[in-house]
């Protein structure tokens, strides 16, 4: 890695306010909402549900943004770009994130739709139902660009959402290529099995043509291929990218590079809470790894431990100090 780069890992993504509320199936039925799916909701929906819950965890989200502010609060040199509104959760958004050291300099529009907001309504048996509302941050477009903090990264990290929107796409392969151009590596999350249906031939020529650095998960990885098995997923994918993680739930991670394939044991730190950023969390400690010089099975440990950390509690921020977890595990640093 460059050593004059002044950022390890610059993301561009949905900009969403993650409102995290604990429900039971009652309350769920009361709202109509069919337990541990993720549905898209207009704003007028949005502003009622959001009317409808009690006190809840506000916090900046979206896939990106959450493994920015993980490689942050790990000490690495984060930089996001996404777009939010000039209102109440724009400003939730830009003070969250920033204080958890990334740095976040896209300028607020002040006009258009609100800000994005996911309304997570987690049950006691963990399970999530996700109200999602992409408001404001669907309308990022090449202009929304800091193409010098681009330069000046190590990593860029696009998540596959990104893809449902042609303004996005067009921003994400302009940042891409300047990326390319000042000698920095491209890595790219799925993001969701369902948006790998909608763009599976596309992503497929990304992959191939642009990626560096592949995540994904089983269901991700197999319906981008179509693929009968994990196993067989994992084939076709080899040698498309540089490096390709692809987690499996509690069966840990299988990492996939030129020098082979290397087999990832879970970290089991508690009880399973909450799943929600369990994938960001563990795209945050890979990427972090890499950055900081550590040879894959060290990123894979460090990426496993960030990730079964964040399941033990509410939310997609780690509550305990990731770098003192990290000390505690003797994890290195450095390679």
């Amino acid at each position: 890695m460059a050593s004059t780069k002044i950022l390890d890992v610059v993301g561009i993504g949905n900009a969403i306010v993650d409102v995290l509320v604990h429900a039971d199936d009652d309350q769920l039925d009361n709202l109509e909402l069919t337990k541990g799916t993720m549905a898209l909701v207009d704003e007028n929906q949005a502003e009622r549900l959001y009317a409808s819950v009690g006190p809840g965890l506000e916090t900046s989200g979206g896939s990106a943004a959450n493994t920015l502010a993980g490689i942050a609060q790990l000490g690495g040199r984060a930089g996001f770009i996404g777009r939010v509104r000039n209102d109440q959760l724009g400003g939730i958004f830009a003070h969250d994130i920033r204080s958890v050291g990334a740095r976040f300099d896209t300028p607020a529009a002040t006009d258009g739709p609100s800000t994005a907001r996911c309304l997570i309504f987690v049950t006691p048996d963990a399970q999530r139902t996700m109200c999602t509302y992409l408001g404001a941050s669907v309308g990022l477009d090449p202009s929304d660009l800091d193409l010098e903090m681009v330069a000046q990264a190590k990593v860029l990290y696009l998540e596959g959402y990104l893809w449902d929107s042609d303004e996005a796409k067009r921003a994400f392969i302009a940042a891409a290529e300047v990326a390319r151009a000042h000698g920095a590596e491209v890595a790219l999350s799925l993001s969701d099995a369902f948006c790998v249906e909608r763009h599976r031939d596309s992503f497929q020529l990304l992959v191939d043509g642009h990626v560096d650095i592949l995540f994904a998960n089983e269901m991700e990885i197999t319906s981008l291929y179509k693929a009968n098995s994990f196993d067989e997923a994992a084939e076709q994918v080899r040698g498309r990218c540089r490096i390709a993680a692809l987690t499996r739930s509690e069966s840990g991670s299988v990492i996939l590079n030129g020098s082979g394939t290397h087999h990832i044991e879970p970290y089991k730190l508690g009880p399973l809470v909450d799943t929600t950023g369990a994938g960001d969390l563990y795209a945050a400690g890979f990427l972090h790894g890499h950055t900081q010089g550590m040879d894959v099975d060290a990123c894979g440990r460090l990426a496993s431990l960030c990730a079964g950390q964040v399941v033990t509690q509410l939310g997609p921020r780690s509550q305990v100090d990731l770098r003192e977890l990290v000390a505690q595990h003797s994890l290195s640093q450095a390679a």
